[in-house]
């Protein structure tokens, strides 16, 4: 393999190593969470206009800090009637980006709240949308190996038939899975969420391409 040492993802967020561990380990790549390494690492500001951009800042800046091969993501919410938004502002969209301390349980309410509102009036075929997830990979020195994407595609549902079911989060409960239509994202178990969700895709998609490149990186 590429690689002598694990990659590290880059985030704090248990769930999203597991994930793309359970994808990379078959082919031979171990990786670790920056919570497993010394020392503290200071996080880049993001703010840039798109996911890749946002996606690059994490994966070069947390590779310079570990001098470590690391990867890192961005993901969100598309909506194709609001001209793609939430967008990179996701997970803040009820506050147009804006940190304001809320909980993570009040900040998706008031999304999910924030984006019924604004598709009101919209027909169920003009409500199209997807969660995207760009995956970057980069080397101590901040050159980047490997840029991919990945994309889970559905529909925002009307009021009264979403928001709903228990295994998900964020904007999971209104998104109704393509090509069915009959079910959220927060309806899928856990394992079949991961089989099909825009990071499982982008984290098969990055397997590909570590398998590609030269040993010793």
């Amino acid at each position: 393999m590429p690689f002598s040492q694990p990659i590290v993802i880059a985030t704090g967020n248990p769930h999203k190593i597991d994930e793309i561990r359970a994808v990379l380990a078959p082919i031979g790549v171990q990786v670790i969470g920056l919570s497993d390494l010394p020392g503290a690492f200071e996080e880049p500001i993001e703010g840039k206009d798109s996911f890749v951009e946002n996606a690059t800042l994490k994966a070069t800046s947390y590779a310079r800090q570990t001098g470590r091969v690391c990867l890192a993501d961005d993901s969100g919410l598309e909506v194709d009637a609001l001209g793609g938004a939430p967008g990179v502002i996701s997970s803040h969209y009820a506050t147009d980006g804006e940190e304001t301390g809320l909980t993570r349980e009040q900040r998706d309410s008031a999304n999910n709240a924030r984006l019924l509102e604004d598709l009101e009036g919209v027909a169920p075929e003009d409500r199209t949308a997807r969660f995207v997830c760009t995956m970057v990979l980069a080397v101590a020195g901040g050159t980047v190996l490997a840029t991919v994407r990945g994309a889970f595609e559905g529909r925002i549902g009307l009021p009264g038939e979403v928001p709903r079911g228990d295994n998900g989060f964020g904007y999971d409960p209104l998104v109704l899975v393509a090509p069915e239509f009959d079910r959220t994202g927060a309806e899928l178990s856990p394992d079949e969420k991961n089989t099909r969700s825009h990071r499982g895709e982008a984290a098969r998609l990055m397997a590909i391409e570590i398998q590609k490149l030269k040993p010793a990186q």
